[in-house]
């Protein structure tokens, strides 16, 4: 009671801090707004602002909002000015025509104050020299097409033991957990490109077992909306913990990168040693080299935002087909019919054929405009004054792309709440997702679009087609695709809030 007393305590205090001096900088501020024109939105409470409009899921509840007062709008978030566009031509203003002044970052309390992730994390990084060098590595040296082709049977590999673990449930009568199975796959796939290890093939291995529940819980406690992002002057307090909770995660991830190097390393220096080829021996040759943006610490550091954004985030994207493709039968017939035709039912996919499979890949894109991973996108802020849609965005907002509303936008999209992959077919000029159209922009656009985009698109390919031409599934207890539950569980990623199971059949 004497902990809970003290916060409360420090809360009322802090509350006091805060009404004090927004009573200070009322003048100042109220003449300053009265020049700008600011977005429309809902009117803030006192001191709280606009925080209860959020609700448990913040993509839909802004998704309201710009509706009911159009497609850029402006909250207060305690003290966060921040504004939201939810259409692809604002959003285009933003990451294209703007991009200089929205490169940067609002950078969550959480990660700025866990082992300094922020002066290290790629995706947190301000734009500068540091960020243009890593951001270059990582395009050259671990997700170039060249890169990617000489470790493409890695991947065929760990889809191939994808499809065995399905095989066994099916020859037990199971029913498969398509997330839980398409994460493990994941963690294998980035595991074997990064250091040439099955980390989720090693349940035995504390280490490994560590490893994976330090990754949930950053996952977790990054998605979680932080009080001290909305009022600065609790950072000290951290009354809900996060900032301490990812700290000792981010610790202890640290030190199982710490051992995979040290073992990396030990093992360089012997006469007898052959390089793997892996992205770690690419870090270290490059660290060895002498450059002085890639040495040990920025190392562990790249590695930890790879598998944050490369396993849960696929995994994600990868079960919404699924689920999709199950409350759409026909749609699944389609896409197995185009397998069939292309490389005979029952093969695995290999990459080489996926030019071919134009049906595949319009379910991925339609998966991706209905269920995007990452729906808000990271935030930008706004580094001046500038404005957009005919309103000034204010320097210092933070600025979120609703690409969740953008991708159900009834004025570009026919239908938009149906899945629907033919849209993307027959198209004079097609519809990607590499950041060109901003009618579809999952993995974002401008100078900070995802990096792992190539790798992702890869490996959601070859997993989705392999599954469903390797079998046919049927969803568990009888349930019927009319009465799947689709409700969403918002967080880092956009999950499915009630776990897929499918049962497989041989096809």
């Amino acid at each position: 009671m004497d902990t809970l007393s003290s916060i409360f305590l420090c809360l009322i205090f802090a509350w006091i801090c805060i009404q004090l001096l927004q009573y200070s900088l009322a003048g100042i501020r109220r003449n300053d707004i009265s020049r700008k024109l600011l977005p429309p939105g809902p009117k803030p409470f006192p001191l709280i602002g606009n925080l209860f409009e959020l609700g448990d899921k913040p993509h839909l509840s802004l998704t309201k909002l710009s509706q009911r007062y159009g497609p850029i709008i402006s909250l207060q978030l305690g003290q966060l000015t921040t504004v939201v566009v939810s259409s692809s031509s604002l959003a285009k203003q933003i990451l294209q025509n703007h991009d200089r002044i929205f490169c940067n970052r609002t950078v969550p309390d959480g990660i700025r104050g866990s082992c300094n992730h922020s002066q290290y994390g790629l995706p947190w990084l301000p734009v500068s020299p540091k960020w243009r060098n890593l951001r270059k590595i990582s395009n050259s040296y671990l997700f170039a097409a060249k890169v990617l082709d000489a470790n493409k049977a890695n991947r065929q590999v760990k889809v191939q033991q994808l499809i065995d673990d399905v095989c066994e449930s099916m020859s037990k009568g199971e029913a498969v957990d398509v997330g839980r199975a398409a994460f493990a796959t994941t963690m294998n796939l980035l595991s074997g490109t990064i250091f040439s290890v099955d980390l989720a093939d090693h349940p035995s291995s504390d280490a490994a077992r560590k490893f994976k529940d330090n990754f949930a819980g950053i996952m977790e406690n990054v998605g979680k909306p932080n009080l001290v992002d909305y009022f600065p002057l609790l950072r000290k307090l951290d009354p809900q913990g996060i900032k301490r909770h990812l700290t000792k995660y981010f610790r202890e991830t640290v030190v199982f990168f710490n051992g995979m190097i040290d073992q990396r390393l030990e093992s360089r220096k012997r006469h007898q040693y052959v390089t793997s080829c892996d992205m770690l021996d690419i870090l270290l040759n490059i660290s060895e080299e002498g450059n002085e943006d890639m040495d040990e610490t920025q190392v562990k550091h790249l590695l930890l935002d790879l598998f944050v954004a490369g396993t849960d985030t696929t995994s994600v994207t990868l079960e919404w087909a699924m689920v999709e493709l199950l409350r759409n039968p026909e749609v699944m017939l389609k896409a197995q019919a185009e397998l069939e035709e292309v490389i005979g039912k029952g093969k695995l996919v290999e990459e080489s054929v996926i030019v071919h499979l134009p049906y595949l890949q319009a379910i991925l894109k339609e998966t991706f405009r209905l269920h995007p991973a990452v729906p808000l996108l990271l935030p930008r802020r706004a580094e001046s004054d500038v404005e957009i849609g005919g309103y000034i965005v204010p320097k210092g907002a933070q600025v979120l792309v609703n690409v969740w509303a953008i991708g159900r936008d009834p004025g570009t999209w026919d239908n938009p709440s149906h899945f629907k992959p033919e849209r993307f077919l027959g198209l004079e000029n097609e519809i990607d997702v590499m950041g060109r159209n901003f009618e579809l922009i999952p993995f974002g656009g401008g100078r900070r679009i995802c990096p792992g985009l190539p790798l992702a698109t890869r490996m959601l390919q070859l997993m989705l087609g392999s599954l469903i031409n390797c079998f046919d599934w049927k969803l568990e207890d009888g349930v019927v695709p009319e009465t799947m539950n689709m409700e969403e569980k918002f967080g880092l990623t956009l999950q499915i809030a009630h776990p897929l199971r499918a049962v497989p059949n041989k096809s």
